[in-house]
């Protein structure tokens, strides 16, 4: 064999055996969101699985502001090696090219879908001292103080901020939006009274439901949810038609070597079908649902188009 020809195969199976050995280091799964929230409580339930199934490390970095974009950007422009993932939903992926004009980049050009993970409806709760026990109170309540009821959200243009959106315009309410970077400190601000509401997904709201520190009044799915039975939906609840939920699901640079992209495919549905996922998902008031990479695609385009509207219907604008 010649030498020349010696070093070309050489480094060929180097290169083979690179990619067959992915993951050989830690991998850093971004959360855009402050720590508490729907979108970081999803990613450290799968991140203990997924480390098992890839045989390495997840790291979770959460990454939080401007409504998850400074996140999912450093995201998309992050090296396209397997090794830098994001925590996606359908508030980063669907919703913000309708929402920033500056967007650093494209949720559905930039990223390499592998699978969706869990949905879960959002639940409006209020503080205790709000005098509202349902959502024709609510509505009232806001009809009688009109620019003074507070709604928090996790930052403007999230999914909790849209839907609050599409709750004002159905009810012709004016509620004033507090933006703060991620629901888990929008939480802490409600049960101290600082804000008097929040559209919030019930994962990252339950706990405080159940214990008495937050009312809900209702759901913002079309079925009710097994975790709070006695909730009824805001469709029940009077606004038909009403339906808003949070998807979430794992992407990666678009330019990561296809095989790394399908490992990381195979070990995140492995990881959902196990019965302690689902069972993780459940107390959550989340379901877990797996995709493929195009199924997953097809959601977030149709999300888009929804929340487009729904942007577009209640003006809102976001620099």
């Amino acid at each position: 064999m010649k030498p020349q020809f010696a070093v070309i195969v050489s480094a060929l199976l180097t290169a083979s055996s690179a990619m067959g050995t992915y993951p050989e280091r830690p991998i850093r799964l971004i959360v855009p969101y402050a720590p508490g929230g729907n979108i970081d409580i999803t990613a450290r339930t799968i991140a203990p699985g997924l480390a098992e199934a890839l045989g390495t490390q997840i790291v979770v970095d959460n990454r939080a502001g401007a409504g998850g974009t400074i996140g999912s950007e450093l995201a998309a422009k992050s090296a396209p090696d397997g090794y830098t993932l994001l925590m996606g939903s359908s508030g980063t992926l669907a919703t913000a090219q309708a929402l920033y004009p500056r967007l650093g980049f494209d949720p559905l050009k930039d990223f390499a879908y592998t699978s969706l993970v869990s949905v879960v409806p959002l639940v409006a709760v209020t503080n205790l001292t709000v005098p509202a026990k349902n959502v024709k109170e609510l509505v009232e309540l806001a009809k009688s103080r009109p620019g003074r009821l507070t709604m928090g959200s996790a930052g403007a243009g999230t999914s909790n901020h849209l839907t609050g959106e599409l709750f004002r315009s159905m009810t012709h309410t004016r509620l004033v939006h507090v933006p703060y970077k991620g629901s888990g400190p929008a939480l802490v601000d409600l049960m101290g009274g600082q804000i008097d509401m929040i559209f919030d997904q019930l994962s990252a709201s339950i706990g405080y439901i159940q214990s008495g520190k937050l009312r809900a009044l209702a759901v913002t799915t079309l079925k009710r949810s097994s975790l709070l039975p006695n909730v009824p939906t805001m469709d029940e609840a009077g606004l038909k038609g009403f339906e808003a939920s949070t998807s979430t699901g794992i992407v990666l640079p678009a330019a990561t070597p296809g095989e790394n992209v399908k490992r990381l495919h195979t070990a995140l549905i492995k990881v959902l079908r196990q019965p302690a996922t689902r069972e993780s998902f459940a107390r959550l008031g989340a379901e877990v649902l797996e995709s493929t990479p195009e199924e997953f695609d097809k959601l977030m385009r149709s999300e888009t188009a929804k929340w487009s509207r729904v942007v577009r219907d209640a003006g809102v604008k976001i620099d």
